[in-house]
């Protein structure tokens, strides 16, 4: 028996944002599912626009599976995570160490595949979905903030500063043109 998809299908018991008040709770499932579509745009952009050598459903496929670990992990807080370099450190074990066990779970034939997918990292394409990961993030502070909610004014910012960070144009792009979009209402985005 091979328990990944299993365990995939709990991605949706994942809260995000566990330390902050939320509006509109967010689970990992609709989170996975924004980052592979944001990624997706971003690797297209980075191909058509910036002539990189990228494979947008490549892209689409790690972004899907980014916080695969995290059914094992649980999603530690940021300010957690972050807060020192031992713990940083730490939890990244603890993060391979869970991507491992789930390629266990694989069944064989997709193991190779599906397993590289889960440990890639430092390639072009993981710093697009890294950089869809953030604007994601970006877009929950703003429907947030949009809901009144002042609890998500600084990670907005610092979120902001982190994508701004990467040196993307593509995220550039997608920021400027699609992320205002977020901040309407359905009547305006019906106009």
């Amino acid at each position: 028996m091979n328990e990944f998809f299993a365990y995939m299908a709990r991605l949706r018991l994942i809260r995000r944002w566990s330390l902050m008040r939320n509006t509109q709770p967010e689970n990992d499932a609709e989170h996975s599912l924004q980052v592979a579509m944001i990624a997706h745009a971003l690797a297209v952009t980075a191909r058509d626009r910036y002539g990189r050598d990228v494979d947008p459903e490549h892209v689409v496929t790690l972004a899907v599976y980014h916080d695969a670990s995290e059914v094992l992990t649980g999603d530690l807080p940021t300010p957690v995570k972050y807060h020192s370099s031992d713990l940083r450190d730490a939890y990244k074990t603890v993060e391979e160490t869970a991507k491992e066990r789930l390629c266990a779970m694989l069944p064989d034939a997709v193991r190779e595949e599906i397993g590289a997918s889960l440990r890639e990292s430092g390639t072009q394409a993981a710093a697009l979905v890294k950089a869809a990961d953030r604007i994601s993030a970006y877009i929950h502070c703003l429907e947030e903030q949009r809901a009144g909610n002042l609890e998500f004014d600084a990670a907005a910012e610092s979120i902001l500063k982190s994508i701004h960070a990467l040196n993307l144009p593509e995220a550039e792009d997608f920021m400027r043109s699609c992320v205002p979009a977020f901040s309407l209402t359905l009547d305006e985005l019906n106009r």
